[in-house]
């Protein structure tokens, strides 16, 4: 009896052509990816998978998931698989969102980043503690109260925030509550008579330490984008302190300016 002959793998992108056979599988399951074609939460092709259609070796196979993996668009579970990981992106406008109009009626800032879409504060921790030299040089005090939150939208996480607040300013107002009430912590700093008119951000990026990555459930080689943010009260009166981990891969970072 004659065997029939093998089909041969199905062909890769030949967008570079000289690239490795990994990254060219890689490119073909990416453009399914963008395309639609595979959608959030679904299960890429496993290793065993990728090599019975490529005839490639394992570490090749290995090699084209981690370059999906260390983009952002895939996900591994332990014991399970490898995930694609879409996010519609939020788009944080560094303006827009801090304009009194937008506090100051009673909306929150995140109104502005998620309009139509579902965000909470998943993880909340409130304490006063005594301000740190960092903390202290850059509110001018010695006792802060601290607001540690988790931010997840479409319940994904997406934002690590710690606020600090000079104690002598924020003791006993809903800002050392859970609930801070219609326009958060910035019109209740107007109700104690320091609304902010004026804010610094600071804006880098690097690799999160693992209790970063947990928290916001980052794929292995996910950066991060860190906020340093300060918000004055007239007379150059520093108000708040607060420091923001964002998942670089769930943001698109908007700043307008006039020339």
């Amino acid at each position: 009896m004659t065997e029939s002959p093998v089909p041969p793998p199905p062909p890769v992108p030949p967008r570079h052509q000289d690239s490795p056979v990994y990254r060219r599988i890689a490119d073909r399951l990416r453009d399914q990816i963008l395309s639609g074609a595979l959608d959030d939460g679904d299960r890429l092709p496993g290793e065993n998978a990728l090599m019975a259609e490529y005839g490639i070796a394992r570490a090749t196979a290995r090699q084209a998931l981690a370059v999906l993996i260390n983009e952002g668009l895939a996900v591994p579970r332990r014991g399970s698989g490898v995930y694609v990981r879409l996010f519609r992106p939020i788009r944080r406008h560094g303006s827009r969102r801090l304009a009194r109009e937008q506090w100051g009626q009673g909306r929150a800032i995140w109104d502005s980043d998620t309009p139509g879409r579902a965000y909470a504060v998943d993880e909340l921790d409130l304490r006063r503690e005594p301000a740190s030299t960092a903390v202290s040089r850059a509110l001018r005090c010695d006792e802060v109260w601290v607001r540690s939150r988790r931010y997840s939208v479409d319940g994904r996480p997406v934002q690590l925030a710690t606020s600090y607040f000079p104690a002598d300013i924020v003791e006993g107002s809903p800002i050392t509550l859970p609930d801070t009430g219609p326009g958060g912590v910035y019109a209740r700093l107007g109700d104690l008579g320091y609304p902010p008119v004026h804010f610094t951000e600071e804006v880098r990026a690097r690799m999160p330490q693992p209790r970063e990555a947990k928290l916001l459930g980052l794929p292995a080689g996910t950066p991060i984008i860190v906020i340093s943010r300060i918000a004055f009260a007239s007379g150059g009166v520093p108000v708040e302190l607060n420091e923001m981990t964002l998942d670089s891969a769930s943001y698109v970072l908007q700043y307008d300016f006039d020339a």
